[in-house]
């Protein structure tokens, strides 16, 4: 019963990355370089490509080479790299070439100009084909014959990896080779962030993932409900670069990733567009350019991998009750249903596992939940007096001055307790660290001329809120 997918991510306070120079976003673009490694029968291929190109309604044709698509493959090649080479160069900006290995070696020219300009060449897998339906080995040994070819051509071996047709088992396979210091196939967040083995075991080491995008993405040139003109892709760039400079600029800066491919912005006609937008994004300050392997070395530098001591999600039912069972006062059954749900990354939070055992308390019976507040305490009562109050106990009420109190505060506190309980048949509780002693009283006097229902539901409002408060105490929110 535990979900593997992290739905929450950095929640609701992401930390601030700290780019160079305060800047508010920082850009990088991506050359994808696929050309020569796309699907063809020439490369041992049961059928020809048919993904991204001009070709509408494309179909892969089982055993036969596709003329007119490799032919606009060979263009991205020929004409749309040295386009986009030309472009970044002149205008001074860094880029990451997603590079084929079969197809960087089928070009060295294009990668003797990437290394020429300084670009940093990623591993784009070893051949642009589709893996869902690739056995893991067969993958995984693809993988290593990519880094192979890959340091062959280049020189040294990637240090980046983004697949992009992946399977389920592409990222865990990543990040058991070892030797990647970054990898991009998520679309999950606008920061870095770690991948903590993931559940897979120890075995894996935390891998720096940095989120790529499909939709500021020329891609969608050649997709459904995609981009038909120059304009639409220079106007969607802008917006999201607007956006993402503006919430920068009020404290939470992002990164926006582009996408491009030869053969797709290297025509005349979207170059023209791309070209605008890099213009327009040099005429900002406290812009970030750079390369994908200087986010990760930037990352690593400022947002080093920190292990988090409690991972809910994780845990054997004992240790989950060990640490949760007193939440609820005396009541670790909650725990030990709670235990029982579908937990995942998203309770790895004070907040995920509060939601999860209120969940458990919610739907037990009338009968189960007046025992936990029964299992409760009287607020500065002869338990108190006794020091007999669970160490959670003790720090709630000694918080809002519950254990210095004066003849007369204690003589009235007994009191309003007795006539509390003769009422409703169990204790006043209430979430003593969102008050003091005169809020108490006060709620202890409004309170007590509730009817029985309407108070039983309150009581179990303020059980969830010090079980709020005392998950706070032991996990991050």
């Amino acid at each position: 019963m535990r979900y593997v997918r992290d739905m929450r991510g950095y929640g609701a306070n992401p930390p601030h990355p700290q780019w160079p120079g305060n800047a508010n976003v920082c850009v990088q673009f991506v050359v994808n370089y696929e050309e020569g490694g796309e699907n063809n029968i020439l490369h041992g291929d049961a059928a020809s490509e048919a993904f991204l190109s001009e070709v509408v309604g494309a179909a892969q044709w089982p055993g036969k080479r596709h003329w007119n698509m490799e032919s606009i493959y060979e263009y991205g090649a020929r004409a749309g790299f040295w386009r986009l080479h030309r472009m970044f160069t002149e205008a001074n900006v860094p880029v990451t070439v997603y590079g084929v290995a079969t197809a960087l070696a089928r070009s060295p020219d294009h990668v003797a100009a990437m290394q020429d300009a300084d670009w940093e060449i990623a591993s784009h897998g070893l051949r642009w084909i589709d893996y869902r339906d690739h056995a893991e080995a067969d993958e995984r040994a693809d993988l290593i014959k990519a880094v192979r070819l890959h340091t062959e051509v280049v020189g040294e071996r990637p240090k980046g990896l983004y697949l992009g047709r992946t399977s389920v088992y592409s990222v865990r396979l990543a990040a058991e080779e070892g030797g990647f210091e970054w990898i991009s196939d998520t679309y999950d967040d606008e920061l870095p962030y770690w991948l903590d083995h993931d559940g897979h075991g120890n075995a894996i080491a935390p891998q720096l993932v940095i989120p790529y995008t499909l939709d500021a993405n020329d891609m969608r040139f050649a997709t459904a409900q995609g981009f038909n003109s120059g304009d639409q892709f220079y106007a969607y760039l802008k917006d999201s670069f607007d956006t993402l400079y503006r919430e920068g600029a009020a404290g939470r800066p992002r990164m926006m990733s582009i996408g491009l491919h030869c053969r797709l912005v290297g025509r005349p006609g979207r170059a023209e567009a791309l070209r605008r937008f890099v213009e327009y994004v040099q005429g900002h300050d406290k812009v970030w350019l750079a390369r994908r392997q200087d986010i990760a070395q930037h990352w690593q530098q400022h947002h080093p991998y920190q292990p988090q001591a409690l991972r809910p999600s994780r845990m054997a039912r004992g240790e989950f009750v060990q640490h949760f069972g007193s939440i609820f006062e005396h009541s670790p059954w909650i725990a030990e249903r709670a235990f029982e749900f579908e937990l995942g990354p998203a309770h790895d939070s004070a907040g995920g596992v509060h939601n999860a055992l209120c969940r458990a308390f919610r739907s037990a019976s009338e009968t189960e939940r007046l025992g936990v507040l029964t299992a409760h305490p009287d607020l500065a009562g002869k338990l108190a007096q006794a020091r007999r109050l669970t160490e959670e106990s003790t720090k709630e009420q000694a918080s809002a001055g519950l254990d210095a109190l004066t003849d007369a505060e204690r003589a009235r506190f007994t009191e309003i307790n007795a006539t509390y309980v003769d009422k409703f048949g169990f204790p006043f509780i209430i979430a003593v660290r969102d008050n003091d002693k005169a809020s108490i009283l006060k709620a202890f006097e409004t309170r007590i001329a509730n009817n029985r229902d309407q108070e039983f539901a309150t009581a179990c409002k303020q059980v969830e809120r010090i079980a709020w408060y005392r998950l706070h105490d032991l996990l991050p929110s």
